[in-house]
């Protein structure tokens, strides 16, 4: 089986990834690439996937995520990197205050990078902001929103939750790009074009 390189210095991401993936032979290169600015999460994904190979000369993957909330036109989007280290959760909940309609969204798009052709696959995960910061700290969470994300269907943050409550949740209005690229390229491997 061939070997994808996963280039990032997200804990985070770097956990998940071996979860979803473990039947991929997914080696992991641990460093900041250089990230684009925009809007848009695929080319976000694209642009970190080609740089990627160009570093490793071997296939492969990037994860890029934005965060959507719904009575903020969508802030902060492809940004939350940026909104993170300038506002913070804090800010984002100052922005909030007073707010009904508490709905938002995690996207995510994984690229994958063969060197010839590139395949990109797209999660999307409902769910609700908190009024306040909730939960604890852990090396499996790859943002601080999880301290204020309440996934659809639950009355608890992603901190707050267990690791194997996180495992085991039903993913409701869920789609996970990972998943997705991990059956995609199972299929490829035995032959079965999708």
């Amino acid at each position: 089986m061939k070997e994808i390189i996963f280039v990032t210095h997200n804990k985070g991401k770097i956990a998940s990834a071996k979860k979803y993936l473990k039947d991929v032979n997914l080696k992991v290169y641990e460093y900041e690439i250089e990230e684009p600015r925009s809007d848009d999460i695929k080319y976000i994904s694209k642009c970190k996937v080609m740089e990627s190979y160009k570093l490793v000369n071997k296939p492969c993957i990037s994860l890029d995520c934005g965060f959507w909330i719904d009575e903020l036109n969508g802030f902060p989007r492809a940004f939350v990197n940026y909104s993170l280290e300038t506002i913070g959760i804090k800010g984002i909940l100052k922005l909030m205050e007073g707010k009904e309609n508490r709905d938002c969204k995690f996207t995510e798009c994984l690229s994958y990078y063969d060197g010839k052709e590139l395949h990109q696959f797209m999660g999307e995960h409902k769910g609700s902001l908190a009024k306040e910061i909730l939960g604890r700290d852990t090396d499996k969470k790859w943002s601080d929103l999880w301290y204020i994300y309440i996934p659809y269907g639950y009355d608890k943050t992603l901190a707050q939750m267990t690791e194997d409550e996180r495992d085991n949740r039903r993913k409701y209005k869920s789609i996970d790009s990972m998943s997705e690229f991990a059956k995609w390229y199972k299929n490829m491997k035995n032959g079965i074009k999708i």
